[in-house]
Parts: C-alpha cells; sequence; structure tokens
C-alpha cells in the first residue's frame, strides 16, 4: 500500500484504478436496481392498464431514498473529516457504508410491497451516500494535478456500473431476489476490498492548542466552518449540478417505461432494447469524461467545458422529442453520454478546486455528490408527474431539455480561480 500513496500531489496508475473499481461498485448497486430491478418490482401494480402507477410509485420511492442520502452524505463527510482512528478517516466510513449497503440490498431483493421496496431503499440509499462521501473526499485528500483524470474515472464508473449491472441481469436472466443478492456481495466485497487497499493519510492539518488564536470564539469558529456554503461560486456550482442531474435523470431513469409505453417495443425485448441503449450511452460518457477531464486539467480552464457539456445534454432532449422511436432514441443515448460524461468529470474537478478549508473535505464534497445523487434521485418523481399529467413521456423530455439548459446559465455565473496544482503539505 505504501507504494500506492501520492506524491506531489500525483498518484498513479495502481491509485486510479482502485479508485475506479471502488466507483464501480458504487454505480453499479446503485443505478442497476434504478434502471431495471425497481421498475419490474414496481411495474404494473393493478395490471396492464395501471403502468402509470407504476411509474409514480418508482419515483417515489427513489425521491424519498435521495432524501435520506441528502442528509446521510454530508452527516457521514462531516464525521469523517474528524475520525482518528488507526485505520484511518476514510477508511471506516467507505466499510461501514459498504456493509450496509449490501444488507440494504438483500432487504430491497426480499420485499413485494411497495412500502417495504421503498424503506428498504433507504438504507440503500443512506450506505451509498456514506461510500460516495469518503470515497470523493480522496479526490481532495490526496490529488492536486489530476482532479479533472480522477473525477473523470468517477463519471465514467457510473456509465460503466450500469452496463455491468443491467448486463449481467439480462444477460444471465437472473431473477429479481438474485439480482439483488449479486449486488450485495459485489459490494460487499468490492467496497470494503479497495477501503483497505487505498491510502488514507492521516490528517495534517490541526494545530496544536498552543497555536490557537487565544481569542477565537465559538460563533466565528461556526462561520469559518460554514464558509463553503456562503461562497457564491460553490453554491452556482452545486445549483448546477442539482439541475443538470434532474435533466439527465428525467432522460434515463425511466427509460424502460419510454421503451415500453413511449416507443411502444415489444415486453420480449423492452430488456433487451434498454441494454443497448445503456451500452452506447456509456461509450460516450466514458470516452468524452477523460478526454474532458485531461483537457481541463492540461488547460485549467473547467468552466467553459461544464457550459458546453450541459448545452450538448440539452439537445439530446431535444433529438428524442424529434425521433421518440428507438433508432432516435438510440442517436440521442450517443448524444447525452458525450454531454453528461464531460460535465461529471469536469463539474466535480471544478467543485473540490473551489474548496477552502481541507479539515472540512469529506463533508462540503458530501454536499457536492448530494447535489448530484439528489438530482438523479428527484428526477423520476418529478417524470413520474410530468408522465401522469399528460399521459405520456413529451412534457418528460422538453423539461430535462430546458433544465439542463439552466445548468449551463448557471455555470455561467460561476467565477473560479485558475486550477491550483500545488498539494497540501499533507500530500508532498
Amino acid at each position: 500500500m505504501k507504494s500506492l500513496m501520492p506524491r506531489d500531489g500525483r498518484v498513479g496508475g495502481g491509485w486510479l484504478t482502485l479508485f475506479a473499481v471502488a466507483w464501480l461498485a458504487v454505480w453499479t448497486v446503485q443505478l442497476t436496481p434504478v434502471q431495471l430491478l425497481l421498475p419490474l418490482q414496481l411495474d404494473t401494480p393493478g395490471g396492464q392498464n395501471d403502468w402509470i402507477t407504476g411509474v409514480v410509485w418508482s419515483g417515489l420511492i427513489l425521491s424519498v431514498g435521495g432524501i435520506a442520502g441528502v442528509i446521510a452524505g454530508p452527516l457521514a463527510g462531516m464525521l469523517s473529516d474528524r475520525t482518528r482512528s488507526r485505520w484511518g478517516r476514510r477508511r471506516p466510513w467507505a466499510i461501514g457504508g459498504s456493509a450496509l449497503t449490501a444488507a440494504s440490498l438483500l432487504l430491497t431483493g426480499a420485499a413485494t410491497e411497495p412500502l417495504a421496496v421503498g424503506a428498504a431503499w433507504i438504507g440503500v440509499s443512506v450506505g451509498i451516500a456514506v461510500v460516495s462521501a469518503a470515497l470523493t473526499a480522496m479526490i481532495a485528500d490526496q490529488v492536486f494535478a489530476q482532479r479533472g483524470t480522477a473525477s473523470a474515472f468517477v463519471s465514467s464508473a457510473q456509465a460503466v456500473g450500469i452496463v455491468v449491472g443491467v448486463g449481467a441481469v439480462v444477460l444471465l436472466g437472473l431473477g429479481i431476489g438474485a439480482s439483488y443478492a449479486v449486488l450485495a456481495v459485489f459490494i460487499l466485497v468490492v467496497g470494503v476490498g479497495t477501503a483497505v487497499l487505498l491510502p488514507d493519510p492521516p490528517a495534517s492539518w490541526e494545530h496544536p492548542p498552543a497555536e490557537r488564536p487565544q481569542h477565537a470564539t465559538t460563533h466565528r469558529d461556526w462561520r469559518e466552518r460554514l464558509g463553503v456554503l456562503r461562497d457564491r461560486n460553490f453554491m452556482w456550482v452545486l445549483a448546477s449540478r442539482l439541475t443538470v442531474n434532474i435533466g439527465n435523470a428525467l432522460g434515463t431513469a425511466l427509460l424502460l417505461f419510454f421503451l415500453l409505453y413511449g416507443v411502444g417495443s415489444p415486453a420480449a425485448t423492452a430488456e433487451d432494447d434498454l441494454l443497448v441503449l445503456i451500452v452506447i450511452y456509456t461509450i460516450f460518457v466514458v470516452a468524452a469524461s477523460l478526454v474532458a477531464g485531461s483537457l481541463s486539467d492540461r488547460t485549467g480552464r473547467r468552466k467553459p467545458i461544464v457550459i458546453v457539456a450541459a448545452l450538448v445534454q440539452a439537445l439530446s432532449a431535444v433529438m428524442i422529442l424529434v425521433s421518440p422511436t428507438f433508432v432516435g432514441t438510440a442517436i440521442a443515448a450517443g448524444v447525452m453520454g458525450v454531454g453528461y460524461g464531460a460535465y461529471m468529470a469536469v463539474s466535480l474537478a471544478l467543485a473540490t478546486d473551489l474548496l477552502p478549508r481541507v479539515e472540512d473535505h469529506a463533508r462540503d464534497l458530501g454536499i457536492v455528490n448530494v447535489s448530484a445523487s439528489l438530482g438523479q434521485l428527484l428526477g423520476p418523481l418529478l417524470g413520474a408527474g410530468l408522465v401522469a399529467l399528460v399521459g405520456g413521456f413529451w412534457l418528460l423530455f422538453l423539461v430535462a431539455g430546458v433544465l439542463s439548459v439552466i445548468g449551463a446559465v448557471m455555470t455561467v455565473a460561476v467565477h473560479p480561480a485558475r486550477v491550483s496544482r500545488q498539494p497540501h503539505p499533507a500530500v508532498r
């Protein structure tokens, strides 16, 4: 593990590989149920003519889980910032979050009623939020010159995770219970394994008591600790990530329902069609995130890439509105992958550049994670309402495009400093 320690703010291929694998597990166990398993569990509870009820239940359950993650992510991040164990600061939380996620996945797979599914899914959402807060903090703790690249691995793993999870379920013909069991084992083994192997250097930001200003007050200390949430640029980035992710979720989270009841794919082939779209989407997400992340590292300019990427995602929604066919949706999936992959990679690096206090990295990046995950989980609720309102999907994609444009406009208001390439003394 010593060879994995960062040097001068740079990490090697081994560190990046383990980091990517950890995120692959996180995204696989979160998004496979979102994209496939939960819709299958909740579809047509009242028969084939009651499909909108299944859409509404999916939206409600995912959104309640999102609210739980909103609370759990920053809280776990704040606690990990202050954890002083011989196992490190981030590692205990990554291990505990992985265990909670695995147990909750098993409960979700065993549930048969919507309320029971929703209760178990809250545990999954909390566990994922805890693991994500610990992993994201490692970028701020250990990576400086490669933040765009490291962030690209996060967004790439998100797209690949969907393919791994949905592909395994569809190609192996797994039932719902078996699928959740496989996901539980995956996050437990990979989550714990990567948490043990990734370095977790001790915090070096603490000042000895004698060095602390004697005149500091509790009130002033709390104002300092909340400083990032009072920073205008940081808040614009959070708002943009929330908005763009809601737009993305509108275009992806209800995709199986769109294929069945919007495009008209036969029930026997809908899962296969979904897998094809996910593969197309994944290829472009991975390529765009790696290229955009590397480009932002070389140039030190994140903001223009983020703006263009959000607008490209908006274009994909327009394409589906114009051509709501399987072929049209497949082309739009590639375009959406380009926009979303570049956006997520570079916007995370942009948010990391804006962090003011090293002692609050995990808490602040937990909030950054929440802005994205909350968007992904609120999207289905909004989408379900839009579908129920008009009895179809056109309004859903119209709103998805508008929100993506709004996210781009929000980023225009950000005025970040150029990328800092100097590591904190803790990781030199």
